[in-house]
């Protein structure tokens, strides 16, 4: 058993059973995540015997990224190899004063989006907690001079709601002022391709994360072509989920959208895009494409980007064009892609 992605309260019970107090749970817990310490030998306010027994009885595990490959743009795509062979990616972005994490929740992705290399993949399984929690860790650990990561974005392989039990529980800790990481929920955004009732059950945790939606398309017609899950929960249905998540005053739901030539980045799209988010508290991030080998799609010349979002803005929607990081080393958003094993 691996002790990294148990939650602090688990790490407390554990510890009874070992026959010591839920104090020593709680050095525990700060050891890993506050600390990001994983051998127990340095953990030196436990007693030796605690330590043993813990020893026999579990392992604190970090994965240790098998390659980093550093972008021209001072990004760096982290590649981890799992203890069964399989590979996922996750992405260190720094931006003036921010450091981001894309993180992955899943080997591969099985919902199958025609833009996006990772759905290539296909499913290979859902990420366990400690394999999503120890991605940061892994990353805070590769970090020199007293850094860490600002911001985490689950936006890597893999559809977070479609691994929902293993994600609350990373979140739970990621979140945990006191024994876990302490990050503020208002810097980790999940990100979904609509799962609607996954959406209804995030917003009933209570665990004010940002959420961002892949929307893409806004018509049923054109995001049924692109993203074969909107046959189950359409724009209509999808939509009126995100009215009801529960934001924070001055929280946004954040809208993705890719844009392709001649697919969904027409004057008339950019407008029906204007009707659909009226009355939400939204912001939109047009991401231009980002090409990969055999895909079926291009970027659009960036004057009909940029008059795509200007109609968005003249509507007074709060509007960005995200060019992605890490494009030369297959790090950008939608092209993360590892074999599934060796």
């Amino acid at each position: 058993m691996n002790v990294v992605g148990l939650l602090p309260s688990e790490l407390e019970d554990l510890a009874v059973e070992l026959g010591a107090s839920r104090y020593r749970g709680r050095q525990l817990a700060t050891w890993i995540y506050r600390k990001g310490e994983v051998d127990l030998a340095a953990m030196s306010d436990l007693p030796k015997d605690f330590r043993a027994r813990l020893a026999e009885r579990a392992a604190v595990e970090v994965p240790e990224p098998e390659r980093v490959t550093a972008s021209q743009d001072g990004s760096r795509k982290l590649v981890f190899r799992l203890g069964d062979a399989s590979r996922i990616s996750s992405v260190l972005m720094p931006d003036d004063d921010r450091l981001t994490l894309c993180v992955s929740t899943q080997v591969g992705c099985g919902f199958e989006c025609r833009f996006c290399l990772t759905g290539v993949m296909g499913f290979a399984r859902n990420l366990s907690a400690s394999e999503i929690v120890g991605q940061v860790l892994a990353a805070n650990r590769l970090l020199e001079g007293g850094q860490r990561v600002t911001h985490i974005v689950f936006m890597g392989m893999g559809e977070p709601l479609a691994n929902y039990a293993a994600l609350v529980q990373a979140l739970r800790i990621l979140t945990d002022a006191k024994l876990g990481l302490g990050y503020s929920p208002r810097r980790i955004t999940v990100s979904t391709v609509g799962l609607v009732p996954g959406i209804e059950k995030l917003g009933r945790e209570n665990l004010k994360v940002n959420l961002a939606i892949s929307l893409h398309a806004g018509s049923d017609e054109v995001r049924s072509q692109l993203m074969p899950v909107n046959r189950s929960w359409n724009v209509e249905t999808l939509i009126a989920a995100v009215r009801k998540y529960p934001l924070a005053p001055r929280q946004r739901v954040f809208f993705e959208y890719v844009l392709l030539d001649a697919v969904n980045d027409s004057p008339e799209d950019a407008r029906r895009l204007v009707r659909l988010l009226r009355g939400v508290r939204a912001k939109v991030n047009l991401i231009p494409f980002n090409d990969w080998e055999g895909a079926p799609f291009c970027r659009p010349a960036l004057p009909r980007i940029l008059a795509f979002q200007s109609i968005l803005l003249d509507a007074g929607l709060t509007t960005t064009v995200r060019w992605s990081k890490g494009e030369d080393i297959g790090a950008a958003c939608g092209q993360l892609r590892e074999p599934v094993s060796a």
